[in-house]
């Protein structure tokens, strides 16, 4: 049980806090996409993936005190925090994880905004459609957002370095892609 929830508490420690739950949706639902080992089961929802189970890993975490989440009002909604606390990082230091390099995806999905990574998620959960249908379904599923063709290439193209960059840290490491 607790190895998925240390899976995340490493997201934590190498990308530091995350703002906006939106957002570590997203992280996580691409990470699991361009090959680290998360498991969570998403469904598609109204900002694109979203999973259950990593909304009540986050709770226990919190729950637990190893994450900590604080809550801030902003115009009209509230947004979260989210940072690992020193129970956490504790915690996490008695854990062998054996996970692929984090650090430099996460950090560098963590520089993102929620907003194209909510764009990048949906491109990738319907990423077994070709380019033209996955547009289609992004300006249907997501007119509100009003995004560009320009900005759908832009998402193929982080999709791609993110995969490149996974790949690279790999081969330096001696590791194999996840099945």
């Amino acid at each position: 049980m607790m190895k998925e929830h240390a899976k995340l508490m490493k997201v934590f420690s190498t990308s530091g806090e995350i703002i906006g739950r939106k957002k570590l949706q997203k992280m996580i639902y691409i990470a699991k996409k361009v090959d680290f080992p998360f498991y969570e089961k998403y469904n598609f929802h109204f900002f694109g993936p979203y999973s259950e189970e990593l909304t009540l890993r986050v709770e226990e975490l919190c729950n637990l005190g190893f994450l900590n989440e604080v809550r801030e009002k902003k115009e009209g909604y509230f947004q979260y925090r989210y940072s690992l606390t020193d129970a956490g990082e504790q915690f996490l230091g008695h854990y062998d994880l054996d996970m692929p390099p984090l650090q430099s995806c996460m950090e560098d999905l963590n520089d993102q905004n929620a907003r194209f990574l909510e764009l990048v998620s949906t491109v990738l959960y319907f990423e077994g459609l070709d380019k033209e249908e996955v547009k289609e379904k992004v300006f249907t599923l997501k007119s509100k957002q009003k995004y560009t063709e320009t900005e759908i290439s832009e998402a193929y193209s982080y999709v791609e370095k993110l995969r490149d960059l996974v790949d690279q840290k790999r081969k330096r490491l001696g590791q194999p892609r996840q099945a």
